[in-house]
């Protein structure tokens, strides 16, 4: 996810997945009107100014609803679950549905050598890539293929 800043008063402003099939997602979320906080370093990191959200965005009713459908029942893996998961809060609590999906950290399924490798395997994938725009769905995809390389490595 990426969010309109990195305080308590943030709140989601794109999500995006990976997801085992090949398939992605990722969607830009208007803000509700109470959503006020932005964050100027934050849209420096992400380059999202917050107009793009206003006049491209979806509503956080389609966006949860989308997620709900897309991930019902499966549990997804964040590597800042920390954040992820108070926004995702956020987001669902704020479009009246309830979450049917779990989100939990990445670390519960690393095992040791995984994390050894991790910030090498990262930076390789990302250089193979070339991903030229930084977005959630691209951020998940090299989150999912990181991990895929460095359970095969740890597996030989």
């Amino acid at each position: 996810m990426e969010a309109s800043g990195f305080g308590p008063d943030s709140y989601p402003i794109e999500v995006g997945l990976a997801l085992d099939e090949g398939e992605r997602y990722c969607s830009l979320i208007q803000p509700k009107p109470e959503w006020t906080h932005w964050c100027e370093e934050a849209e420096a990191y992400h380059k999202i100014p917050r107009e793009n959200l206003i006049r491209f965005g979806l509503t956080a009713e389609h966006v949860a609803s989308e997620l709900n459908k897309r991930l019902f029942n499966l549990t997804v893996y964040s590597d800042g679950w920390v954040v992820d998961q108070s926004w995702m809060i956020k987001l669902f609590y704020r479009a009246g549905l309830p979450m049917q999906f779990r989100i939990s950290p990445l670390e519960m399924i690393l095992n040791e050598s995984q994390m050894e490798s991790w910030h090498e395997v990262k930076d390789q994938v990302i250089q193979e890539l070339k991903l030229e725009r930084h977005r959630a769905s691209n951020d998940a995809l090299i989150i999912q293929l990181t991990y895929k390389r460095t359970l095969a490595m740890s597996a030989s």
